[in-house]
């Protein structure tokens, strides 16, 4: 294989890598916004059920005994 056609092959296979790369890139920010917004979501939900329980509020974490007990 001649000296040319070998840079060829590397430069198809590094661009191959960029764009690899670049998408990967694109992957990790799109999860990284839904775990910021998941987090966000936690967060209130937290705020949520602490205001409920001071409020005086059932705890939803405590289970009711169904009607005909």
């Amino acid at each position: 294989m001649d000296p040319e056609q070998r840079l060829v092959e590397i430069e198809i296979k590094l661009t191959a890598q960029e764009d690899l790369v670049q998408e990967l890139n694109r992957q990790v920010y799109l999860q990284q916004r839904q775990i910021d917004e998941l987090r966000a979501l936690c967060t209130a939900l937290v705020k949520r059920l602490e205001q409920a329980r001071h409020e005086g509020g059932a705890d939803p974490y405590t289970p009711e005994k169904p009607p005909h007990y």
